[in-house]
């Protein structure tokens, strides 16, 4: 682990010596050849999933691990949109000249070394990996045991593109042990050669990060991600948003996990949007009032509140008005995506005004919680934290910053 600090921290300053057309080449033969690789990539895949079955791993995990033909271009593609970004170091942030007449100018730089540490989904092996290399930074790459073949098949095409290209090819490293002693050596630093640490998984991983990291850590909590159905909303796009929020993928972050509904539209609205989440098999949870409209519905604990199913399982509250859905989620909400329903432009800015969370969404599914979907290409994680990156972490949000300074001969008095 120490060695492949020292040999990141090398290549990090390699890619300082190199120019954006430089790295943009890498991007787009890294592209090229997790197309090569698709065999070998999905044969890997094949085995981690028939591992993971056998585990037993939820649903949720298993769509998470899963690579098919449709996904893995997904994540070529992915690259090749990283690659047509615009270069993100070099930026001026700021430029000023205060009375003692130095030009000051503020300058977006990479961060340096940056330890991922995820979970089971192999993607971010490659979207991990890319978003470093356009922002300029090497990256060590720690997977988890479900997806180790899977991720071990993404990085060697990564790293065989950016030998092809005499690039540094310790750019872009992953952690080949599963043992979680590795993990234990990330969050010490390597002996200072890691800058930041981003951990993307459950609650459990994310907890550990933060607890015993060394080093500055970019990281999210859950996405206990809420949708609010206002009095004003338009009952079509009620039923479409919810049923989309939820049910399109169940297994990712930006899945709404708790209905909001004004108990204006309730007893209206609430039983067409039940139906469209019953039909697509949905388990629904409510409370007193929910389950007087909607029969007999699994009673909702306090504990549903605070959970993120990561399934097709949804808690349901009725509130009184916007106020009592600002309640809450000021009480509930984990400040990853939450989204507003309705057709009172007013009743949407006091939403996204007052909801302090990383998205706040008007007439939106919170599935939209995603890098790509935000025009990154794509994402390390959703930052909910208030320090330096909130959302979606692409590649401008993986830089910081330097001055450069210009005098005249000026000396302080």
């Amino acid at each position: 682990m120490l060695d492949m600090g020292r040999r990141a921290r090398a290549a990090s300053r390699e890619l300082g010596l190199l120019t954006a057309q430089d790295r943009t080449r890498g991007l787009k033969a890294i592209a090229a050849a997790i197309r090569a690789a698709a065999p070998d990539v999905l044969r890997a895949n094949a085995e981690d999933m028939a591992a993971a079955r056998a585990k037993g791993l939820a649903p949720a995990m298993l769509d998470r691990l899963a690579l098919d033909e449709k996904r893995l271009e997904g994540v070529a593609a992915g690259v090749e949109t990283v690659a047509a970004l615009p270069d993100p170091l070099g930026r001026e942030l700021a430029r000023w000249t205060p009375p003692n007449g130095l030009d000051i100018a503020r300058i977006a730089v990479p961060l340096g070394v940056i330890g991922i540490i995820y979970e089971s989904r192999p993607n971010v092996t490659v979207d991990a990996g890319v978003l470093c290399l356009r922002s300029g930074n090497a990256a060590i790459l720690r997977g988890g045991s479900e997806s180790a073949k899977s991720s071990a098949a993404l990085a060697n095409a990564m790293r065989g593109a950016l030998k092809s290209e005499e690039l540094p090819v310790d750019a872009i490293q992953l952690v080949a042990t599963t043992n979680r002693e590795a993990v234990g050596h990330m969050l010490g630093g390597l002996e200072g050669a890691l800058d930041v640490i981003v951990p993307r998984g459950g609650r459990s991983l994310v907890e550990r990060v933060q607890a015993e990291a060394r080093v500055p850590v970019i990281g999210h909590l859950e996405g206990l991600c809420h949708t609010y159905v206002h009095a004003a909303a338009d009952p079509k796009k009620a039923v479409d948003i919810v049923l989309n929020a939820k049910m399109r993928r169940t297994g990712v972050c930006g899945s709404t996990e708790t209905l909001l509904i004004d108990v204006a539209v309730a007893a209206t609205l609430l039983p067409q949007i039940a139906k469209a989440l019953t039909d697509a098999g949905c388990e629904l949870r409510g409370d007193g009032r929910t389950r007087a409209i909607l029969g007999d519905i699994t009673p909702a604990t306090e504990a549903d509140w605070a959970t993120e199913y990561l399934d097709a399982i949804l808690s349901i509250a009725v509130v009184d008005g916007l106020p009592g859905a600002l309640a809450h989620l000021a009480r509930w909400s984990s400040g990853h995506t939450d989204a507003i329903i309705t057709e009172d432009t007013a009743a949407a800015e006091t939403f996204i005004a007052n909801v302090d969370s990383a998205i706040v969404l008007h007439n939106a599914s919170t599935q939209f919680a995603d890098g790509g979907e935000f025009g990154f290409g794509a994402e390390i994680g959703i930052a909910t934290g208030r320090i330096h990156a909130r959302g979606p972490v692409g590649a401008e949000q993986l830089t910081t910053y330097k001055y450069a300074v210009r005098g005249t001969g000026q000396v302080r008095p």
